[in-house]
């Protein structure tokens, strides 16, 4: 009897201690995110949408505190990068306490579902949302064939 109660312990201790390990993994990941990093650990640049409305598609990005001036858009085909920074806005003489959204430089790189026409590319900037208006390339659009 004493053997299963001692079998039942050892089960146990190793629950444990696997619990203890996860909470470390967790709180070793919890620093890391305090770590000023502007989009976070795992994104490597902002949070996007991207939709397809018919005859053209349309992205928002999420680039709070970056201003127009501080972004790229490049459009070929049917490729999409965006680039842009953002710069501390810490005021001279303080010290940052804490800082989730620091300066930062990011590029991010997108294979779109068609090619688009670059003449006709609109971007608007309000409230930190970036929004891309890509229409479509004419060879990107279905056709009707009539049937004769």
């Amino acid at each position: 009897m004493w053997t299963r109660v001692r079998d039942i312990e050892r089960v146990f201790n190793t629950i444990d201690m696997l619990q203890n390990r996860m909470n470390r993994l967790y709180s070793d990941y919890d620093r890391m995110r305090a770590i000023p990093s502007a989009w976070g650990v795992a994104q490597s640049g902002p949070s996007t949408n991207l939709y397809d409305c018919g005859d053209h598609l349309e992205m928002t990005v999420e680039v709070p505190g970056v201003a127009r001036e501080d972004l790229n858009i490049k459009v070929q085909g049917n490729y999409l990068e965006i680039g842009g920074s953002r710069n501390s806005n810490v005021p001279e003489g303080y010290s940052a306490q804490r800082m989730e959204r620091g300066a930062t430089v990011f590029t991010r790189s997108f294979t779109l579902p068609a090619d688009v026409n670059t003449a006709k590319v609109e971007a608007l900037l309000a409230n930190g949302i970036l929004r891309l208006i890509l229409p479509k390339a004419e060879t990107a659009k279905p056709k009707k064939i009539a049937i004769q």
